[in-house]
């Protein structure tokens, strides 16, 4: 198990390094769509390459970046459902999910997606609008996407497993959405644990949070 584990925190730190760069693209987008704005208010001038520009920009920051949201645990989930379960039943859901959801279906994506991409870049494919871009990059970011999403998923599954079956301490982290849905729950309910979640529990000998040190 600790091989798998090292496998999976390997895996989450390519998922962080391309998820931190990729955000970045979101700076490059406002500043390439205010340009273009500022161009065509100010000059009448403006081309089809800019505002596809746009699309390839805003597509590589929700494809790319996909994954990073995965292991951030950031994807919305119905929270007043979620918090209502155990720690325990919520493993068990995401492990499942994991498993017969995610995995097969990001499994399929790639595997319709790399005939499709590859044709687009043999046959030199352009946008048929005037001035267009070259199309198979905008293609080819679905795949990396996909490729990126099943790699992390194979990583949560991992670090779920270890959780459930191997007693390591839940390192995944509380998205700010969660968090947040947690802190109004208990407003509502002070008495009831936040997020509904149990004491956690880990390895034998190690200390959990708010356990006394012995």
């Amino acid at each position: 198990m600790s091989a798998l584990m090292a496998f999976a925190r390997g895996i989450d730190r390519v998922t962080t390094f391309v998820g931190r760069g990729v955000s970045w693209l979101v700076l490059v987008v406002v500043l390439v769509s205010a340009g273009n704005a500022v161009i065509r208010k100010l000059f009448d001038i403006s081309s089809n390459a800019w505002l596809e520009l746009q699309w390839y920009l805003f597509g590589a920051i929700f494809m790319l970046a996909a994954a990073w949201t995965l292991q951030r645990n950031e994807h919305i989930r119905v929270d007043i459902v979620s918090n209502s379960l155990s720690k325990r039943v919520r493993d068990w859901i995401d492990f499942v999910g994991h498993i017969v959801i995610l995995l097969p279906f990001a499994a399929l994506m790639i595997w319709l997606l790399w005939p499709y991409v590859l044709q687009s870049f043999t046959s030199g494919e352009r946008s048929g609008n005037a001035g267009g871009l070259i199309i198979w990059p905008a293609k080819a970011l679905l795949l990396g996407g996909f490729l990126l999403l099943l790699l992390q998923g194979i990583s949560e599954l991992i670090k779920r497993g270890a959780v459930l079956f191997a007693g390591y301490p839940d390192e995944t982290p509380q998205g700010a959405s969660h968090a947040a849905e947690a802190m109004e729950l208990s407003v509502l309910a002070p008495d009831a644990p936040l997020g509904g979640t149990e004491k956690p529990t880990g390895a034998p000998g190690t200390l959990t949070s708010g356990e006394p040190r012995r």
